[in-house]
């Protein structure tokens, strides 16, 4: 078969997994002519990761919740109202009434865990209850947000002083001292692009040889290599930009640790199997063994904890708390999960697609905002590209039956 066939057959079975790749690139691309280069600038690639960053984890968990058929509304609230406690467990008591002054290593698992209980609570209403998800979080919604008022009322903005704790979305890993080449450059940043695109490769032969040891279909050669050199050029691209203002964020560090986890749950162990499971046929799941209460209350407690993290990371961002904090984020992280391949239906999404699909938002928000697009043109933008996302779902599941 020819390389131009292998590359069609390629494509055309993998459109759902490459899609939303191809099109962040054709996004980038377009952005950076209209914007004479300045989209794909170092500073402003940086500024975009990092006010994408706590979306992106939120979609990771929205993944779950959506595989499931399930839908939680409650997220952005929820975020905002935790973000806000850790606001004030760490507010000077002498400055502020409500100040607790804890330290940071107290409050960032407390309010971890305080998204645990809240996504549980969820989790019962679902499971146990029987009250549908969307009901259920919609009243989440409506009482986070309630909190949320609650806990900054009289004070309006918590500003938030402690450095190491916005350091979380505002700092960068150190570069290496004393090398004199590329000054202006972060070696270590370069250092660790390197590593990752090696231990890709590594993984990515590994995987193709366990597959041919079981008789498993796998890509022809030509294609493995084509996909190899595709994202080790990719990755590498993405580390030389990064390298040229400031590095590695720590944004970067923490969403990378989450998808790595939260993807290696979904493809390499059994409760990832039983939640597509569960996503795929409730019932037949629950015919064969599989516990969907159970699996409901860790995908919601899951969910959870990932929005006390986002929380964390929002008001780490901009440095304190408002009333208004996680307005829409619930719906930036369902589109991101839509766009990055997630099925309305249930049972299909990978977690790596959603930080994409949070990308590609990113993107569309960032390139239009350097082309001085009106804020409403780019709502609608932002509306047919989602529409977009979900009739490709469409038409793919309809053309696999």
């Amino acid at each position: 078969m020819s390389f131009t066939n292998n590359l069609k057959k390629m494509l055309g079975q993998n459109i759902r997994e490459y899609g939303m790749y191809i099109a962040l690139f054709i996004i980038m691309a377009i952005f950076t002519i209209t914007t004479n280069g300045i989209f794909i600038s170092s500073r402003n690639i940086s500024n975009l990761i990092n006010q994408t960053g706590y979306i992106a984890v939120l979609a990771v968990g929205m993944t779950f919740v959506i595989v499931i058929r399930h839908i939680d509304l409650s997220v952005g609230f929820l975020s905002g109202f935790l973000g806000a406690l850790a606001a004030i467990a760490m507010a000077d008591p002498n400055v502020i009434a409500k100040g607790l002054g804890l330290p940071v290593l107290v409050v960032i698992p407390m309010v971890l865990g305080l998204g645990i209980l809240a996504g549980l609570l969820t989790g019962f209403l679902v499971a146990q209850v029987g009250i549908p998800a969307f009901v259920a979080t919609l009243a989440g919604w409506l009482g986070y947000r309630g909190a949320l008022q609650l806990v900054t009322a009289g004070t309006g903005t918590i500003i938030i002083s402690n450095s190491t704790f916005n350091a979380l979305s505002n700092g960068y890993i150190p570069d290496i001292t004393g090398l004199s080449f590329f000054p202006e450059i972060h070696k270590l940043t370069l250092i660790l692009g390197g590593v990752a695109i090696v231990l890709f490769i590594y993984s990515a032969i590994n995987d193709r040889r366990k597959k041919q040891a079981y008789n498993f279909e796998v890509l022809p050669m030509n294609m493995f290599i084509l996909k190899l050199v595709f994202i080790s050029l990719i990755t590498a691209g993405i580390t030389w930009i990064m390298a040229g203002y400031n590095g590695l964020s720590l944004t970067v560090v923490i969403v990378l640790v989450v998808v790595i986890i939260y993807d290696f749950i979904a493809s390499r162990t059994v409760l990832g199997r039983h939640i597509y499971a569960v996503g795929g046929n409730p019932e037949a799941a629950q015919l064969s063994g599989i516990n969907v209460k159970r699996i409901t209350y860790m995908v919601f407690g899951s969910m959870g904890m990932l929005s006390g993290l986002s929380g964390i990371m929002y008001a780490s961002r901009f440095k304190s708390a408002t009333t208004t904090a996680g307005t829409l984020m619930e719906l930036d992280a369902i589109a991101a999960c839509f766009i990055g391949g997630v099925s309305p239906a249930g049972g299909i999404g990978k977690v790596t697609g959603s930080v994409v699909g949070a990308l590609v938002m990113g993107s569309l928000s960032s390139g239009m905002n350097l082309m001085g697009i009106d804020i409403s043109l780019q709502y609608i933008v932002k509306a047919l590209v989602l529409v977009a996302a979900v009739v490709f779902d469409v038409v793919t599941r309809n053309r696999a039956k």
